[in-house]
């Protein structure tokens, strides 16, 4: 039973982290640039995007490297029919890619000092990695990364929070 019940979290995961890479996609085709608060401006998929990396985090720790490096990889092709170019698709896959190889790097040595801490310090490095390679490769420029980091962070640390309570409330539960 447990088993199964893994297996199902895992496929819950790996699709839902294919649709945030995806959706950062979409969002960006369909919107262009938005808010993000101070005055920024970034691309619309940042929502996304700062979501993903918690899922990726989740998928890892569900299921494994290589269903996250497969979510990756379908999400980006997935997101090819979005434009004539594949450019943003393209710029995607790759700092998708890259990042996800340093966020193991940071996620792997710190997991075993707890998931929380882990899951933060990946996150930043991971998607202050992914956002200098996407803005670099689909617009050659850098100008909107201080936007990129902005909302990237709020999705991060909202999904790290909405974990956390999760977390907590199950461990109250199973003491009472």
């Amino acid at each position: 039973m447990k088993l199964e019940l893994r297996r199902v979290k895992g496929a819950i995961l790996f699709l839902a982290f294919i649709a945030t890479v995806y959706g950062a996609n979409w969002s960006l085709t369909e919107f262009g640039f938005v808010s993000v608060g101070f005055g920024l401006l970034a691309p619309a998929g940042v929502f996304f995007a700062g979501l993903a990396f918690t899922c990726r985090d989740l998928l890892h720790e569900t299921a494994g490297r290589m269903w996250v490096l497969t979510a990756i990889l379908i999400g980006a092709l997935l997101s090819w029919s979005l434009e004539d170019a594949g450019r943003i698709a393209l710029a995607s896959g790759v700092a998708f890619g890259i990042s996800e190889l340093a966020d193991l790097s940071i996620y792997e040595p710190l997991r075993r000092r707890g998931w929380l801490r882990a899951v933060l310090a990946s996150n930043v490095v991971g998607f202050t990695l992914d956002s200098i390679l996407f803005l670099w490769i689909a617009f050659g420029s850098l100008a909107y990364i201080e936007g990129q980091l902005l909302g990237k962070g709020y999705m991060t640390l909202a999904a790290i929070a909405a974990l956390w309570s999760i977390h907590a409330v199950s461990v109250r539960v199973r003491a009472a």
